[in-house]
């Protein structure tokens, strides 16, 4: 589990895969949030094919009372043996200015992943989004298109992402809960 202090706000941030029916239903609400209602690229609902074999991360505001919030989201999933994606990463908007919440994703699904025998990890990048992943030891491999904007795929290079040793992570999900609302 990925944990940062966070005094300026008495509370801390835990980026950990998403377990409980709770946290699966916030993740869901917040995709949709991002991904239909603010950016409207997908209408309705942001789900496809690969939600029902995608393990769900979140990233979790804890305050000073033991209160939790999702703040933000990512998905990840074995595509073929070795070759996992990441996506749907996103941020609560009222989050983004602490600009660490989206590094701290991408560290809890890459290094998850590396965990559960990764061996090239990839994610299509929204191309306003590029910068951000190359500061991240990403790089691009191809532009591309997806839903009808400019996308990047890019590579992680794993080497910055040992594998993870986080507890929530010593067993990989076997069949996550994606139905929640």
């Amino acid at each position: 589990m990925i944990s940062s202090s966070d005094d300026a706000m008495e509370g801390r941030i835990v980026c950990r895969v998403a377990r409980r029916r709770c946290e699966l239903d916030a993740y869901h609400r917040l995709r949709r949030s991002i991904f239909c209602e603010e950016q409207k690229i997908f209408e309705g609902d942001d789900r496809d094919e690969w939600d029902a074999v995608a393990v769900p991360i979140v990233a979790v505001r804890i305050d000073a009372h033991r209160n939790e919030v999702v703040i933000g989201v990512v998905r990840i999933y074995e595509e073929s043996p070795g070759i996992w994606y990441g996506g749907r990463l996103g941020v609560d908007a009222s989050w983004r200015h602490m600009g660490h919440v989206g590094r701290w994703l991408i560290v809890k699904a890459v290094t998850s992943a590396h965990a559960w025998g990764c061996r090239e990890f990839l994610a299509v990048v929204q191309a306003q989004n590029v910068p951000f992943f190359r500061r991240q030891h990403w790089r691009v491999v191809e532009a591309v298109e997806a839903h009808g904007r400019p996308h990047s795929r890019m590579v992680a290079d794993l080497a910055h992402y040992p594998p993870s040793t986080d507890a929530d992570v010593a067993s990989r999900p076997k069949a996550p809960c994606h139905d929640a609302a």
